[in-house]
C-alpha cells in the first residue's frame, strides 16, 4: 500500500478551512439525494452483473477522481492523500439477521471490479465476524446498504470520530415514481475535508455515471 501524500499546507486554498472544522468547529454533515438510476437499472436488467457491485464501483470511481475524497491525516495530525482508496461494503447475513464488512480494491475497469468483489458477497453472506476478511486497510472508506427501505434523510452521529475524513455513504431502496427509478443515497462528510461545493460535485459526476451505463455492458467474451 503506497503512503498518503502531505498536503503542502502552505499552498493549500483550504488550509484555513480545515483548521477551522479540524480544531475549532470539529464537525460532520450529512447529505442526501434520490439518483434518477433509470438507465442505470435498465442496463443491469439486460446484464448479468449484481446491483449493489456496480452502485459501490460507482461510488468508488467518482471518490477516487478527488483529493478531498481520499483524505487522512499523518501521525502527527497533518492533511495527506492517498494514491488510492479502497470501497469498504456490507453483507447481509439474513439468519443471524447481521451484517459483516468486506473489502475489494478499486479497479478502473467495473468487469474487473466485479470479477473480484461478487465472489467476495458470495463466500462472506453467511459470515459470522464483523470483518471476515482481517483489519480492513488504512485506505478504505465505507458503504452500507438499506435495500429493505427508501429515504429522504439518513445521518451517522458519529462519536469520537473527529479524525475520521473518509466519506461514508448509505444506499437505500430503489424506489419509482413518475415513471422514473430512483435511489436514495446518503453521503456523511467530515467538513475538515470537503465542503458542500466538493459533496455536490461528487453527487453530480455520480449522476452522470449512472445515467450513462455503457460501461455495465459485458463484452461478447464473458
Amino acid at each position: 500500500m503506497d503512503a498518503p501524500t502531505p498536503i503542502d499546507l502552505d499552498t493549500w486554498p483550504r488550509r484555513q478551512h480545515f483548521e477551522h472544522y479540524r480544531r475549532s468547529v470539529p464537525c460532520t454533515y450529512a447529505m442526501t439525494v434520490e439518483l434518477d438510476v433509470t438507465a442505470f437499472t435498465a442496463a443491469l436488467r439486460r446484464s448479468r452483473r449484481k446491483s449493489y457491485i456496480a452502485q459501490v464501483w460507482a461510488l468508488s470511481t467518482v471518490v477516487n477522481r478527488h483529493d478531498e475524497f481520499r483524505m487522512c491525516l499523518t501521525d502527527s495530525g497533518e492533511p495527506a492523500v492517498w494514491p488510492v482508496v479502497h470501497p469498504a461494503f456490507t453483507v447481509f447475513n439474513p439468519e443471524r439477521e447481521t451484517f459483516a464488512c468486506v473489502w475489494a480494491p478499486h479497479d478502473a475497469d467495473f468487469g474487473a471490479f466485479h470479477d473480484v468483489a461478487a465472489p467476495l458477497l458470495a463466500e462472506h453472506g453467511r459470515a459470522t465476524d464483523f470483518f471476515p476478511q482481517g483489519e480492513l486497510p488504512a485506505n478504505a472508506f465505507d458503504v452500507s446498504s438499506l435495500p429493505w427501505a427508501s429515504f429522504t434523510g439518513f445521518d451517522l452521529a458519529i462519536g469520537n470520530g473527529w479524525d475520521h475524513l473518509a466519506p461514508i455513504f448509505t444506499l437505500g431502496r430503489y424506489t419509482e415514481r413518475d415513471g422514473r427509478v430512483l435511489l436514495p443515497l446518503a453521503v456523511q462528510v467530515h467538513h475538515a475535508a470537503a465542503d458542500g461545493f466538493h459533496s455536490a460535485r461528487l453527487v453530480n459526476e455520480l449522476q452522470a455515471l449512472v445515467s450513462d451505463p455503457s460501461w455495465l455492458e459485458e463484452s461478447p467474451q464473458t
